[in-house]
């Protein structure tokens, strides 16, 4: 994403809360109401409130002030399946989401967050929405024919990284030297970096970068195949999906059971295309939240 500083995977400040499409919020709770299920208060209303984080192609606010995103168009499609017609977001700092989800500001957190074993420890993760495979930015043509990070280390070349992403820690697991890594503060140095030839390549999901590359299409670049990263036999999956209130069972519940009906039938490709995301996103049934949370 052009211009952005953080990403949903990285905990660093920003700007205050926002609220996007519905009233001001403040400290009202919702979906709980002290004590209430808050999938049948929702439904009684009509509205339900997620939270998002302002980060493309995941959730954002596009140029006519509309609240959308993969995360929060699949959320949309869930609650009308729900009988829930109306979803209205609250913007908050990436870091955040879980705080302002666990006081109330909203029932669903809906920013495309990453399932980590110490998130797991705060909230409750849907069923994975999306899995996320590692690519690499590199110039038009890859004339050194990088795919992986062995490629990187064989070839001796320089590679980007985003500071507070996992690709760092994936390229050092792999057996990047340090004198081959540079860490950036943003997706568009990313880009930058490679097209001054800093560095050969960079290294982030292949959603992101397919999202950068549509943003700036003068630049002399391409995205490579996505990959999962295999460390120490380990393949290391990331996974992204929706976060609720560890108490909230019900909603939790329900909203899974209508995500896996959109990844069974297909809608959910449909939903999720025209921000990057393809079958290959589809989580894979050995892809479990269980697995993930418990992840070393």
């Amino acid at each position: 994403m052009a211009g952005s500083g953080w990403t949903r995977r990285e905990f660093l400040t920003g700007t205050g809360l926002l609220v996007l499409g519905g009233g001001v919020l403040g400290c009202t709770r919702t979906g709980d109401g002290g004590g209430g299920d808050p999938l049948e208060e929702a439904r009684r209303s009509g509205t339900v409130q997620v939270g998002i984080a302002g980060e493309a192609p995941y959730g954002f606010t596009d140029e006519t002030g509309r609240v959308t995103g993969e995360a929060p168009e699949v959320a949309r499609a869930v609650f009308r399946r729900l009988g829930v017609g109306d979803v209205q977001a609250t913007q908050v700092d990436f870091n955040q989401l879980i705080p302002a989800l666990n006081a109330g500001k909203f029932s669903v957190v809906a920013a495309g967050m990453f399932i980590t074993p110490e998130r797991c420890k705060n909230a409750a993760f849907s069923i994975p929405d999306y899995v996320a495979p590692t690519a690499f930015l590199v110039p038009s043509g890859n004339p050194e024919g990088v795919a992986t990070f062995e490629d990187v280390v064989r070839k001796n070349l320089a590679v980007a990284v985003l500071s507070g992403a996992v690709e760092k820690d994936y390229a050092q697991r792999s057996g990047v030297p340090e004198s081959q890594l540079q860490v950036f503060d943003s997706q568009n140095a990313l880009l930058q970096a490679v097209v001054n030839k800093r560095v050969y390549c960079a290294a982030l999901t292949g959603i992101s970068l397919h999202d950068l590359v549509q943003k700036n299409p003068g630049a002399p670049v391409e995205v490579t195949p996505s990959f999962t990263p295999v460390i120490d036999g380990k393949p290391e999956v990331q996974a992204g999906a929706f976060v609720f209130r560890t108490d909230d069972t019900g909603l939790r519940e329900a909203f899974d059971t209508e995500l896996k009906a959109l990844h069974d039938s297909g809608e959910w490709v449909r939903i999720a295309s025209p921000f990057g995301f393809t079958q290959e996103n589809v989580p894979p049934p050995d892809v479990t939240t269980e697995a993930l949370c418990a992840a070393s």
